[in-house]
């Protein structure tokens, strides 16, 4: 009718959903948001979040025990378990009463429920008090989110044998951790709870933990697993775990056999082998929604073959980042509202900076260096260690570089990685270098203030 609204339904309210149905309710649409578990996202609420919660605080242990470097008399402290449990709690909360408010204040309509296509513009809904109901939609999202992958023989109890999601925090204190998985979220897991004092050992299926980043960075971490007294066991891939109910050693309770003879023992293992996408009971191929192995195919506008139907967030397959769920989010909102119908800036995955929350911390962004080199291209890479910076002296940790990679011909910034203390912080100027075009004179003759590590950026760029 002339006049009416855009229906939007959103199914999934995490970052992409939340994302696009703020941004169109302020364009005037009309918005649903089916959610079936917690408004931001079970992906960002129940692991994101708790995650980077936990290891801030296994941070703060760690410089607290190195405290007497600083000139200050040495003090002893101890992990209260369950004050950080009573602190997670509190930050999702917070965070998920945050987000419900600013959609209620925008006129979204949230259905606490499970939704499904059954038309190209008809989504039905059961509701989670177990009534149901049938939507009429101009625009419909799909951002279901994922869930962590368990192999068939991998026996997920949530005490001995955890995935993630049992992770935020454990049962109990892991004394010794077995982490299958060397990927980011593997890697976080062997920080946090090493610097809570569990023993870890890491099983790493290829040569470098990190398969896919720069060799070097992978090696800086790995050196500091090292030094903390990290297990790495290189080059086996776990393909069975038994757990002992009787085991005359409670360290010993959880055994991971691998597939090259040897066998880990520990008292808890935790699966971290990436996820899968959450798209059983979407009806996409009943009617018609291009997908594979789950993962919704969209294009640069993020939609599918059906293009009044979107996909964004990890069930979309593009980078599983929040920061790329909420801005996919957003975009499909203007596009869907007509805002595209010009030339304008369509996300490019190959520009997202994302970090890894260890110690110390990794982060990169656009062209990596092992990459120009496979492609053939020329590039630039300057490299400058942060033991040159009088902030990184002062503040007692002087580990890690900034790397910088750039086109030899124009100076313009393609990529760069940054190993040290705040990289995830730091790395935001790289990232708007590369997506602004910007190039390493721009960064030399930037006045960065002083004492501080970002000028580190610009002599790596000079």
């Amino acid at each position: 009718m002339p006049g009416e609204k855009k229906h939007f339904v959103i199914i999934g309210g995490g970052p992409a959903g939340t994302a696009c149905a703020t941004h169109a309710a302020r364009m005037g649409a009309r918005v649903t948001l089916i959610e079936k578990d917690l408004i931001g996202g079970a992906a960002h609420l129940l692991d994101c979040i708790p995650s980077k919660a936990m290891i801030a605080t296994g941070g703060a242990m760690s410089q607290m025990n190195a405290a007497v470097d600083m000139g200050l008399a040495r003090v002893d402290v101890e992990l209260d378990f369950e004050a950080l449990r009573e602190r997670i709690v509190s930050i999702e909360d917070r965070l998920e009463s945050s987000v419900s408010r600013l959609l209620e204040s925008q006129g979204v309509n949230i259905i606490e429920g499970t939704g499904r296509l059954t038309g190209t513009h008809t989504v039905a809904v059961d509701r989670n008090d177990g009534g149901t109901e049938e939507l009429t939609a101009d625009v419909i999202l799909l951002s279901t989110g994922s869930r962590p992958r368990i192999p068939e023989w991998a026996p997920i109890d949530g005490e001995r044998v955890l995935t993630t999601r049992h992770a935020y925090p454990p049962p109990e204190l892991p004394t010794k951790l077995i982490v299958i998985g060397s990927g980011v979220t593997g890697v976080e897991f062997v920080n946090m709870f090493n610097s809570f004092g569990s023993e870890v050992a890491l099983i790493v299926s290829r040569q470098q933990v990190l398969p896919g980043k720069d060799p070097e960075v992978a090696a800086a971490l790995e050196q500091s697993f090292i030094d903390r007294g990290v297990k790495l066991v290189m080059g086996a891939r776990a393909e069975k775990i038994e757990v002992s109910p009787d085991a005359e050693n409670n360290n010993e309770r959880v055994c991971v056999f691998c597939d090259d003879g040897r066998i880990v023992k520990g008292s808890h293992v935790l699966m971290a082998i990436g996820s899968m996408p959450n798209s059983e009971g979407l009806g996409l191929d009943e009617i018609g929604v291009e997908n594979e192995w789950g993962y919704v195919s969209i294009d640069h506008n993020c939609a599918t073959n059906l293009k009044h139907i979107y996909a964004a967030g990890d069930l979309s397959g593009k980078l599983p980042l929040s920061s790329v769920a909420s801005m996919q989010g957003r975009k499909i909102a203007e596009h869907a509202m007509g805002m595209h119908a010009g030339p304008h800036r369509h996300i490019d995955y190959e520009k997202a900076a994302s970090a890894i929350f260890t110690d110390p911390e990794i982060a990169d962004v656009g062209l990596a260096e092992a990459d120009a080199f496979a492609e053939g291209r020329k590039i630039r890479v300057t490299k400058v260690p942060f033991s040159v910076s009088a902030k990184a002296l002062i503040n007692n940790d002087s580990r890690g570089f900034v790397k910088i990679v750039s086109d030899p011909a124009t100076g313009v910034v393609l990529g760069g990685s940054i190993v040290g203390r705040h990289a995830a912080e730091l790395i935001s100027v790289l990232a708007l270098a590369v997506t602004a075009g910007l190039t390493v004179t721009d960064l030399v003759e930037s006045l960065f203030v002083h004492p501080a590590l970002a000028e580190v950026l610009g002599e790596a760029a000079e």
